[in-house]
């Protein structure tokens, strides 16, 4: 029963990711019309879409009282994006470069933006409070990178903002919203049998149910990031690399863990899993960042030296 239960996360986050992907593409097809591009469609539009998976465990886990698989859910899918993710895809498709300063300045705002919940949980739980404050900083966040693109276009912002809801209400969006609503109806239907047979694993394997989101549900979740990641480098797109990348690492930290925290608080059951993840996190940000700033790249080498930074943390959350 317990292969059996692992082969069915393996299929629904097949499911999930295939669901994920068809809304990824009709999102970022109403995006092209508006014609918002740049760093703010990847890191809004494209790393919000990828990060569904993730916000619909949080919410079906929520419901189903288990709060914590989101929790291990969104710190080990942040964990993957920067190691296996961004790490595997260097390793497959060879180097990157990226030259604009800015991203590493971007990526400390993600790092805030991803240590946020991590900071709130230092009481060990995370309240509705909390989970607003988390909710809008991921707004805040988007908010500033939607302005920066305002004043790169050098156009009002109220005509800006009037001029998206007009194309997006546009006829020519309506097939795009009837795939939009599909796709969400198959991400929440496998989102809530991967936490039902999550919950059935942790029992299964007598571990807890942090773990479970930490790992088998996390690299599920992470698949499209790394679609993503690995066309990006083949096509020498730093903007949709970063852009996904830190995209997904503020939906996850901020809006994942708030959306679920506000339908059911956490409270950490597993303590030493967490702090175990919680270093690794710092440890695999400040590796990466040293990746991007220093040398302006990300190459096969890094990629591979990212992914044996994963399998240690794997291997002492098993072992501890």
């Amino acid at each position: 029963m317990l292969y059996l239960s692992i082969l069915g996360i393996i299929v629904f986050s097949l499911v999930l990711i295939k669901a994920a992907g068809t809304l990824s593409v009709h999102l970022k097809s109403i995006a092209t019309k508006t014609k918002i591009g740049g760093f703010f469609l990847t890191s809004f539009i494209v790393g919000l879409a990828t990060s569904l998976p993730e916000l619909f465990v949080g919410i079906t886990s929520a419901l189903n009282g288990v709060p914590n698989i989101s929790l291990g859910n969104a710190i080990g899918s942040n964990i993957a994006n920067m190691t296996i993710v961004a790490g595997g895809a260097a390793l497959l498709a060879g180097k990157l470069k990226i030259h604009n300063h800015s991203y590493a300045t971007d990526l400390l705002h993600a790092f805030i933006a991803g240590m946020a919940p991590l900071y709130l949980l230092m009481d060990n739980s995370l309240s509705r409070v909390d989970a607003l404050i988390l909710i809008a900083l991921y707004f805040f966040y988007n908010y500033a990178i939607l302005n920066q693109r305002n004043k790169e276009m050098h156009q009002d912002k109220t005509s800006m903002i009037w001029t998206l809801f007009r194309k997006i209400t546009h006829p020519n969006t309506r097939k795009n919203f009837m795939y939009i609503f599909l796709s969400i109806a198959a991400i929440l239907f496998s989102a809530d049998m991967i936490v039902r047979i999550g919950m059935s694993v942790a029992e299964g394997l007598n571990i807890s149910v942090l773990l479970v989101g930490l790992f088998f549900v996390a690299i599920g979740t992470s698949l499209p990031e790394f679609v993503v990641e690995l066309q990006a480098i083949r096509k020498q797109d730093a903007p949709l690399y970063m852009g996904n990348l830190l995209g997904s690492i503020v939906a996850n930290g901020t809006l994942v863990v708030g959306v679920t925290a506000l339908i059911s608080p956490i409270h950490i059951q597993a303590f030493s899993d967490y702090l175990v993840a919680t270093l690794a996190f710092l440890l695999i940000f400040f590796v990466f960042y040293f990746f991007i700033r220093t040398k302006e790249m990300i190459n096969r080498f890094e990629g591979f030296i990212l992914i044996c930074i994963y399998a240690v943390f794997v291997a002492i959350e098993f072992l501890s």
